[in-house]
């Protein structure tokens, strides 16, 4: 594979493997992205002007070229069928990585309409652009949410995820089902990844280390939810990105483990794979926000509250399979992680 289409390249997943792809996978790179508002755009944007894009040309809509890596950028929206469509078309990737959605557990309570364009039509026609150009691998991300009521730690590919309690997630569950129906109707090998607790420089302001790396720095309370009586798997960028591009240069095969009496979630007739993708050694909350005052050099005020609904306790990754049939081993420690975002957090913000 050489030419790799990347969705949500302004997005923090889609800026550090799009990176990796061009620059050290020597790959060239199509991004896709709409820069929407969700969180503050010039972070976005920034991260495109790190990858070496002229900061007056990334929201014309028009083709544009980095400047310092092999990588086109245009700004469009997926729910858009004939603008994703034209992309395919004139670029014909050997492989795609679909990372664009609409993130945000808490959000879609509110939003929900926002969920069904980004999450669900957006996806569907990245299904039907693979359908008539067939790249040799569609990677695409679920989410951890999807396993839900599921009390069964840690969470195992292997075990149901019909209980989801958000929006949010039954979205990325969604994706999952549609992702089977394509590779089982026209034989599109596809891979879903479900991500846990993403984290490191470039971040998303709406998780857990940015907001209370702002609010400590800023003398402000922190929202630590459920007492802090939560554990999540927190998993850095560089793990994750490097997961990702592993399972996309192996694409997904039909299964010989498929029985259809006694069905497996996870596996297939049809060329599917679905994997968990994490550190697997979940920290409690209480921990993480010890290690961000550590690093910072300055005390926190917590803010007690109760489970948010559509939250879980515990985040918990059984990456078996990634590590058995990709080689993926995740080594970076929160000490190491969290010391790295919030060097470039001071560097970014000069604070």
């Amino acid at each position: 594979m050489r030419k790799i289409l990347v969705t949500g390249i302004g997005g923090f997943i889609g800026f550090h493997v799009s990176k990796l792809l061009a620059s050290e996978k020597n790959m060239e790179v199509y991004g896709l992205d709409i820069l929407n508002d969700y969180y503050d755009p010039e972070l976005k944007k920034n991260r495109l002007v790190h990858l070496g894009f002229k900061p007056n040309e990334i929201e014309s809509g028009k083709e544009i070229q980095s400047s310092s890596l092999p990588i086109r950028f245009k700004r469009i929206n997926l729910a858009d069928k004939a603008s994703v469509m034209e992309v395919f078309e004139t670029f014909q990737p050997d492989g795609v990585i679909h990372l664009a959605a609409q993130a945000g557990v808490r959000y879609s309570l509110t939003h929900p309409e926002v969920y069904m364009e980004s999450n669900m039509t957006a996806f569907l026609n990245i299904l039907e652009a693979c359908r008539f150009h067939f790249p040799a691998h569609l990677v695409y991300a679920s989410s951890s949410s999807v396993y839900g009521l599921n009390g069964e730690i840690p969470f195992s590919v292997k075990k149901g995820t019909n209980h989801p309690v958000s929006l949010y997630a039954a979205t990325k569950k969604s994706n999952e089902l549609m992702a089977h129906c394509y590779s089982h109707l026209y034989q599109i090998p596809t891979t879903g990844l479900r991500f846990f607790t993403v984290y490191g420089p470039w971040g998303r302001p709406d998780m857990a280390l940015f907001l209370f790396t702002k609010a400590i720095l800023s003398g402000k309370p922190i929202d630590v939810y459920n007492h802090g009586k939560m554990r999540r798997d927190f998993t850095y960028i560089d793990d994750i990105v490097q997961g990702i591009v592993s399972v996309l240069l192996k694409p997904a095969q039909p299964s010989a483990e498929f029985n259809p009496l006694r069905p497996k979630p996870d596996v297939s007739s049809a060329p599917y794979r679905i994997l968990n993708i994490g550190h697997s050694k979940p920290v409690e909350l209480m921990d993480f926000i010890r290690e961000i005052e550590k690093q910072l050099g300055k005390k926190a005020e917590l803010n007690l509250m109760p489970l948010q609904p559509g939250d879980v306790l515990v985040s918990y990754a059984d990456v078996t399979e990634l590590a058995n049939e990709y080689g993926y081993r995740p080594n970076t420690s929160i000490q190491v992680g969290v010391e790295r975002f919030i060097r470039w957090y001071r560097d970014y913000y000069q604070v």
